[in-house]
């Protein structure tokens, strides 16, 4: 890739083509500005794989030349990523803000490196000037409190950056509206490129403002006779509040179970969002000794997370917790894509245990933080960019986004569906794809390990679905003798006292396959000898039962 000195530079490391990962750059010359840094969740078949993080590798080269980092918002798919991208950069500067910063103060003391980090608040009013760029911002509204948009500008106009957005004009917690005179004013200035959220690009309507879906969740919880578990994001601060609102109105105590929801109402408070009378929450101990009707438990899981607390409480293992007959619980988010069979698996298992479970847009109890087709066209007409980038949705719903910027005005040729690490250059002549820098998917495991790998990801699938097959042999190379063996071992491939032939007839076809590699050469090479055994077994058990477990090797060499 090569950017010319006097063109702007507009890629995505993480963003496009998936829902998550949210990470898009600015570049011109010698100055990067990044904004936002996210996570994806896996899909089903990502096997002990916790999230997906972006590569990182073309920021590392290019260290020298990141400002700042500056974030949209606080959801995990836009700052979920940073302590990674910090311990591998740890001299960017985050801007942020007050809500989104104080859940990056709580992940990053987790990694052990919030005091090493230097940190920023930013509001709509925050100018950030560089040598040659400058950042500004503008209100927005989403589905979390403290959103704005991003202004950067360069010498040949802005790149404007939505975040997630929606114009709710009736926002919740006395939360300013969007600023449109902002936004129309960025576009008489000139917009050069306009990136704006897909998400809800096949949504040919407005999307319900939330205190529509406020006013409809305490009508619910008003008429709820029994205990009432209510889970949803930790950091949807409005629905948490909604809730809250409703448990004080109907004399309601409420227990907080999940750090994150504990962590997410602590921030609210502290920043003066939530202002909880006293007595109001309690613990655990005093929650199962309320009455039912008078009970509210707030708590994380509504993704359908194994070790978050509504699992827990489904499948009694929660030390705290049991689930009772007449339970209502009331699901208020949307499963994320690739969440969706483990949310209905949990809602099988509520229901099982005896509770009532709502969810669904059908019953009002969620609507989408995202702008549908009628505000993403609105957003086009305020900012009137030259070019247009539609970003954070999968490929079909950044293909529509493209057709509704042209309906509001932005030529065909001037927008642009990019891929993850695909750079488009805007310059004096006009605009040009100017090559790919890396923009893979890296995978974090369990362990908080990042990048264990496509190949070690691979194996886990293999394993999961064809099964294991140890092949042990003690053997002299030096007299080309097998002398002990070989013994086959199953685990997940067949069960082997019921495939005793399938077995016998394994060993003996290794014992060929060590015997004729042996007789190759004076001084045979294991590793030589370990692939002829996989490649030969692996065929040999395909044509007997058309799979194929991965083959392991176990070569003792008597010296």
């Amino acid at each position: 890739m090569r950017i010319k000195n006097n063109e702007v530079a507009v890629f995505a490391i993480g963003g496009l083509h998936e829902i998550g990962k949210n990470m898009y750059c600015v570049q011109y010359q010698d100055e990067i500005i990044i904004m936002d840094c996210g996570i994806k969740f896996p899909e089903d078949d990502l096997l002990g794989i916790n999230y997906v993080i972006s590569d990182y590798s073309y920021l590392v080269k290019n260290r020298k030349k990141i400002k700042a980092l500056v974030v949209s918002h606080g959801h995990e798919d836009h700052i979920g990523g940073i302590p990674f991208l910090l311990e591998k950069i740890p001299e960017i500067s985050v801007y942020a803000t007050p809500f989104a910063l104080s859940l990056i103060k709580g992940k990053l003391e987790e990694h052990g490196i919030l005091n090493t980090t230097e940190l920023h608040e930013e509001h709509e009013d925050t100018v950030l000037k560089f040598n040659k760029l400058s950042v500004t911002f503008f209100r927005t509204t989403h589905s979390i409190p403290d959103t704005l948009g991003i202004a950067v500008h360069t010498p040949l106009g802005a790149v404007v950056f939505t975040g997630d957005f929606k114009f709710d004009l009736t926002p919740v917690m006395d939360q300013p509206a969007p600023d449109f005179q902002k936004m129309a004013k960025l576009g008489d200035e000139g917009v050069l490129a306009l990136l704006s959220d897909s998400t809800n690009a096949e949504v040919p309507q407005f999307t319900k403002s939330e205190r529509f879906v406020a006013k409809s969740l305490h009508d619910m919880i008003t008429g709820i006779k029994g205990r009432i578990i209510f889970a949803t994001f930790a950091s949807n601060l409005y629905r948490v509040s909604t809730a809250i609102q409703a448990a004080i109105d109907t004399g309601r105590k409420v227990a907080i179970f999940g750090r994150s929801m504990e962590n997410g109402v602590q921030n609210g408070i502290d920043l003066g969002y939530l202002n909880l009378p006293e007595g109001l929450i309690v613990d655990a101990d005093e929650i199962n000794h309320t009455p039912p009707e008078k009970a509210m438990i707030l708590c994380t899981g509504s993704q359908g997370e194994p070790l978050a607390a509504l699992s827990r409480i489904a499948n009694g293992t929660h030390r705290q917790i049991s689930l009772q007959p007449n339970d209502t619980v009331i699901f208020s988010s949307n499963p994320i894509p690739g969440n969706t069979l483990s949310v209905n698996h949990l809602i099988n298992k509520l229901m099982e245990g005896g509770a009532n479970v709502i969810h669904g847009r059908v019953n009002n109890v969620h609507t989408s933080g995202h702008g549908g087709q009628e505000e993403l066209k609105m957003m086009v007409r305020l900012s009137k960019p030259k070019y247009m980038i539609p970003v954070h949705g999968e490929y079909r719903m950044q293909v529509i986004h493209t057709e509704l910027a042209q309906e509001a005005g932005v030529p065909a040729d001037h927008t642009f569906v990019l891929s993850n690490g695909e750079v488009v250059c805007f310059g004096p002549e006009g605009s040009r794809i100017a090559g790919h820098i890396p923009a893979g998917d890296v995978y974090v495991d369990t362990s908080g390990t990042a990048d264990v790998g496509n190949v070690v990801v691979h194996d886990r699938q293999i394993l999961s679905e064809e099964g294991l097959v140890v092949a042990v042999a003690t053997v002299d190379y030096k007299h080309k003798r097998v002398l002990a063996g070989p013994d086959i071992l199953s685990r997940g491939f067949v069960y082997m006292r019921e495939s005793t032939d399938l077995i016998s007839q394994a060993q003996k076809h290794v014992y060929h396959v060590l015997r004729n590699e042996m007789a190759k050469s004076d001084k045979p090479k294991d590793s030589d000898i370990r692939k002829a055994i996989i490649e030969n077994l692996s065929d040999f058990l395909y044509s007997k039962t058309e799979r194929r477990p991965m083959i392991l090797p176990m070569i003792i060499e008597k010296k």
